[in-house]
């Protein structure tokens, strides 16, 4: 009785190893919906928060290889929710929520769009493996369908610049985001299937928000893909972002960058691959042609005379030095050469430093000229606004024989009707003034 009641005896490590494994199969991966609050980033990149409503709360955790994907930044007070694994912190016995991903409140009828679309046109055979066609090994033209402005476009041509530099790129433009984006994606691969200047073909952006990535979960881009002659493969948000095009697309890679690996073999890799396989056959070869020798050798000893047996032994000898010095000389030859590529590789990327001075210079020269050339037009300016002033000036219309002509109050006389005869008025010349009786006055 004793060691029966010994082994229901559970250590703390058993208990919450128990605890952990009962709630993970009780418990399959759902979501849970609430306020975030105390959120915490530590150096580690994880994020701990408490989800929480009006009645109760739940610690979470969110690893660093999940959030890097997100997109977006939770804050305190946001009202979320949370695709998350219920389980137990074995440690410290604590109960929580391992988070999946996280998406902002609201957000559920466009899953549900989402949902809804992949259903139908998974009835329909879209996403059969049968319908995707296959990639060509060496593509002689490859067409991009991407916003000229986007970051994506950058990440496939660097690719393409590493891995195969000579492969030619047309690039179909074509906003990726926004209002109206998907029907200008759909037209965008109509016109790369009627064109037909390219074998394969890249639909791609980078990372963000459901709403950012919505256009590639519209029908009419899944329909132009489906439709489309040309092999596509769908290079859409981050790793962790999944939409309608990357099911419908022939192949789905997980970033842009890495539509740009699929397309296309490395140049280095193939040059790896060629040197391994030129080194098996050489030394199949050999050992083919080493091991007859062997035998030859082994056939014509048993009739030769050990003088001249030792003498094939030391050309042999001589042979197997003149082949270790030919081998070290490949080697130095190989490291000679990559330490020539890896230079001619810095030389290119590094800046021309005296260019970009002498170009400074001669922008410091232009700025000014342009600025002397500033001044000089508006002193051009001033002076023609100071001889127009000095020309209008009253003194010089007097000086050109004209008058003015005041009433007795000083007021400037401009019509006949505001004196009468025998009034008293004064003129002012350009030297002098004199004053004056109105004997007459007219209309």
């Amino acid at each position: 009785m004793e060691m029966e009641i010994a082994r229901t005896v559970l250590s703390v490590s058993e208990l919450n190893r128990g605890a952990k494994d009962l709630l993970e199969q009780a418990f399959p991966l759902l979501w849970v919906s609430g306020e975030i609050s105390n959120i915490k980033c530590y150096g580690s990149g994880h994020w701990y928060f408490s989800l929480k409503d009006s009645s109760a709360q739940v610690r979470c955790v969110m690893f660093r290889d999940k959030n890097q994907y997100l997109g977006w930044e939770p804050r305190d007070g946001m009202q979320v929710e949370v695709r998350a694994l219920v389980t137990l912190y074995q440690a410290r016995g604590d109960f929580q929520l391992n988070v999946e991903t996280i998406r902002r409140l609201g957000l559920g009828t466009l899953f549900e769009a989402f949902e809804q679309l992949r259903g139908r046109l998974g009835k329909e055979g879209l996403f059969e493996p049968d319908r995707k066609k296959p990639l060509p090994l060496f593509p002689k033209q490859l067409g991009v369908i991407t916003s000229p402005a986007a970051a994506a476009l950058h990440d496939v041509l660097a690719t393409l610049r590493r891995r195969m530099p000579s492969l030619p790129v047309v690039v179909y433009p074509t906003p990726v985001q926004g209002a109206g984006a998907a029907v200008k994606i759909a037209a965008a691969i109509q016109k790369a299937a009627s064109r037909a200047e390219c074998d394969v073909l890249i639909v791609c952006r980078g990372g963000g928000s459901i709403e950012d990535l919505w256009p590639f979960n519209e029908e009419i881009v899944a329909r132009a893909i489906a439709a489309c002659p040309l092999p596509i493969i769908s290079g859409v948000g981050h790793e962790t972002d999944f939409t309608i095009a990357d099911f419908v697309a022939d192949i789905r890679a997980p970033t842009p960058t890495g539509a740009s690996q699929l397309v296309c073999p490395d140049r280095e890799e193939i040059w790896h691959r060629a040197k391994i396989l030129y080194g098996r056959i050489q030394r199949d070869m050999q050992r083919s042609i080493e091991g007859r020798m062997q035998n030859t050798d082994l056939l014509a000893g048993r009739l030769i005379h050990p003088g001249e047996r030792i003498e094939n032994q030391l050309i042999h000898l001589q042979r197997l030095r003149e082949r270790l010095a030919a081998s070290w000389q490949r080697n130095l030859e190989i490291r000679y050469w990559r330490l020539r590529d890896l230079d001619q590789r810095i030389t290119v990327t590094r800046p021309d430093v005296s260019r970009l001075i002498e170009r400074q210079h001669e922008l410091g020269l232009r700025l000014n000229r342009a600025g002397a050339r500033r001044i000089e037009m508006l002193m051009m300016s001033l002076r023609r606004q100071e001889a127009n002033l000095a020309h209008l000036h009253p003194a010089s219309v007097l000086e050109r024989g004209y008058s003015i002509a005041y009433t007795a109050d000083g007021t400037i006389l401009r019509n006949s009707d505001q004196i009468g005869v025998g009034d008293l008025i004064r003129v002012e010349f350009a030297k002098g003034w004199s004053k004056a009786n109105v004997s007459e006055k007219g209309e």
